[in-house]
């Protein structure tokens, strides 16, 4: 494994495989297969898994578990399960199962970002590397590393979107009451439904300011 990387690329195989079950087992509402599991996979672990249409890749649903608060194997299970049903979105039907795909992005323990001055936050992220948390309050967004790539955005307006995720104004990054937190991501996706899966690193468009 490249340095930073936690699971093999067969460990994040067998993560997406067990996501595709839950997904196919629970919309159709038949037994989930049995998956012989390595012992991390019983390591406390944060975990989110993400639906995709295919070929258009459209978000179709993403849940997940930001804090390592249930073993791998099961928090994977339950965002696989919770995902089918994210509230943004319809419940996926039967019909749809042969045209989307899975992804799996297991996550570290966030970490709070520690600065003297709030705009010291943008030396802080890395786009490519980080997903950030914005809490105020009650109020709290989660975007993953994968979505600053993919939307090309800057440090700048990954914070402001995060904050937006919670609820908050776009510049509540600069208030000395948000708290930001920062984690890495290993991703693990499907090529096409139910086909091979390979290990998604991200790239990174431009650095922030």
């Amino acid at each position: 494994m490249a340095v930073g990387q936690s699971y093999t690329s067969e460990e994040g195989e067998l993560a997406v495989r067990i996501a595709r079950d839950t997904v196919d087992s629970y919309v159709v509402n038949k037994p989930f297969k049995a998956f012989q599991v390595p012992a991390k996979f019983n390591e406390k672990s944060g975990v989110f898994v993400t639906l995709n249409t295919w070929p258009e890749q459209e978000l179709r649903g993403c849940i997940g578990y930001p804090q390592p608060v249930l073993p791998l194997v099961k928090a994977l299970i339950k965002a696989a399960e919770e995902s089918t049903g994210d509230p943004r979105f319809p419940a996926l039907r039967k019909d749809e199962l042969d045209h989307v795909v899975v992804e799996v992005t297991i996550l570290t323990p966030p970490e709070l970002i520690q600065v003297k001055k709030t705009k010291d936050y943008v030396k802080e992220v890395s786009i490519g590397t980080h997903g950030l948390i914005a809490a105020q309050g009650m109020l709290r967004g989660l975007l993953l590393p994968q979505v600053p790539v993919e939307w090309n955005w800057d440090t700048e307006e990954f914070l402001a979107q995060t904050c937006m995720k919670a609820g908050l104004t776009p510049d509540a990054w600069l208030d000395e009451s948000t708290k930001i937190y920062r984690f890495r991501g290993e991703i693990f996706a499907e090529e096409k439904p139910r086909g091979s899966v390979k290990r998604h690193l991200l790239g990174v468009p431009h650095a922030g300011p």
